[in-house]
């Protein structure tokens, strides 16, 4: 009897043992949406509540935009594999006035030979002015499906806040444009 009693107690211990974990995990569930508040704070990506604050505060900027600075915009394209795409700016380079929203066109021409997924990654020079350059609509932020063959202009559009320090007047918005699906079957 003492045995059967031992084991009850055991499986009891586990019981709890089980159902701390269990409202623990769920306790950490909703403690990720304010750890990640907190990382975006310290590392200033991937915020939302920033973006949307640098947009509101771009659009007040707008209209008292320093018009006589004048900061270059060059833009580049890269391709990790060779003849698989096309991928281009339209516009190399743009004169740019802090405070004013701008939009800047990229070429991209599917010649895989078969429907697929490509995500563009975003590259700043000098990365230290990344605090300034805002871009409020990108066709970076998320994956872009190409059917076969297909082409489109994608657009970013942005502004560079008038806080920028005033010896960066010159940077580099460069794109690194990866098959998604490439990437993925060759990782597994």
């Amino acid at each position: 009897m003492s045995a059967a009693g031992d084991k009850r107690g055991r499986h009891r211990g586990l019981v709890f043992t089980l159902l701390v974990f269990v409202a623990g995990a769920f306790g950490f569930g909703f403690a990720l949406v304010p750890l990640y508040d907190v990382l975006c704070s310290i590392t200033g990506l991937g915020n939302q509540k920033s973006l949307t604050r640098a947009v509101v505060q771009g659009a007040e900027a707008a209209e008292a935009a320093e018009q006589d600075r004048v900061v270059t915009v060059d833009f580049m394209t890269n391709l990790p594999t060779i003849g698989n795409w096309e991928f281009r700016p339209v516009t190399k380079s743009l004169q740019v006035h802090p405070g004013k929203l701008y939009e800047a066109d990229f070429f991209a021409h599917n010649l895989t030979g078969r429907d697929t997924t490509a995500q563009a990654v975003p590259d700043l020079v000098p990365s230290k002015a990344a605090a300034w350059f805002h871009k409020t609509e990108c066709f970076c932020f998320s994956p872009q499906f190409f059917a076969n063959d297909s082409q489109r202009l994608m657009p970013v559009r942005f502004f560079i806040d008038p806080a920028l320090p005033p010896y960066i007047d010159h940077l580099t918005l460069a794109y690194t444009f990866y098959d998604v699906a490439t990437s993925v079957a060759a990782a597994r």
